[in-house]
């Protein structure tokens, strides 16, 4: 399949690590292009940010048409609804795919670990609008800046581990989801250091995808 990762953020090496990962999880044979947004801003640590973030994901709308998918690589999934019905191709967001699948390895109890405060009601918005309110337990996020916090990838996952741990002893996840496309290669570290079920959603958003593109083709 030939997808396009797009990456909302200005940050054009967290959109070369994302791609890196995208094409690990993908088939022989895939050709996955990373593109990256022209403008807003180089971290989306907050609502104002996320909007910007949508608008600088359809201004790339006019070079997606040749694509057999789309993924949408923020949490928040800026702009993928209206992608979606702009394009003819499947349109997938990491968080779509996170929350999916950790719903189903958790049998509907499962928690967010991240590193952005502000937007933490976004996040549950997002919950809520996939369907999965009333599964998610909790939403636990790392203290600290976020920017200087993924500047150390030894402390982000230190960080993100203590988070995940208090979500499944206080909270009760039975399966957690590592909110953000660039705490990919955290969310692989720390699937080895707990016994339950660490979503990345980079992964499972090529899991998803596949999925619906291969719906597609048979029911065209």
């Amino acid at each position: 399949m030939r997808v396009a990762l797009v990456n909302a953020n200005t940050n054009a090496a967290t959109t070369a690590d994302m791609l890196a990962i995208v094409r690990q999880a993908s088939a022989p044979g895939d050709d996955i292009t990373g593109l990256t947004a022209a403008f807003g801003a180089p971290l989306i640590a907050d609502p104002a940010a996320l909007a910007v973030a949508a608008d600088a994901v359809l201004a790339l709308a006019s070079g997606l048409s040749g694509f057999d998918g789309v993924i949408v690589a923020a949490f928040g999934d800026p702009g993928r609804s209206t992608l979606a019905a702009r394009l003819q191709c499947p349109v997938v967001g990491i968080a779509e795919a996170g929350m999916a699948a950790a719903a189903g390895l958790s049998n509907g109890r499962f928690a967010i670990a991240t590193t952005t405060p502000a937007l933490r009601q976004s996040i549950q918005a997002t919950a809520e609008r996939y369907g999965h309110g009333a599964a998610l337990a909790s939403i636990r996020i790392t203290p600290g800046d976020p920017g200087v916090l993924m500047a150390d990838p030894a402390a982000l996952e230190a960080a993100l581990a203590d988070a995940v741990a208090a979500a499944i002893r206080e909270d009760g996840a039975r399966s957690v989801v590592i909110g953000g496309g660039p705490l990919g290669r955290a969310a692989a570290a720390l699937q080895q250091q707990f016994d339950i079920p660490i979503v990345a959603p980079l992964p499972a958003a090529v899991v998803l995808l596949r999925r619906r593109i291969e719906e597609a083709a048979a029911g065209s």
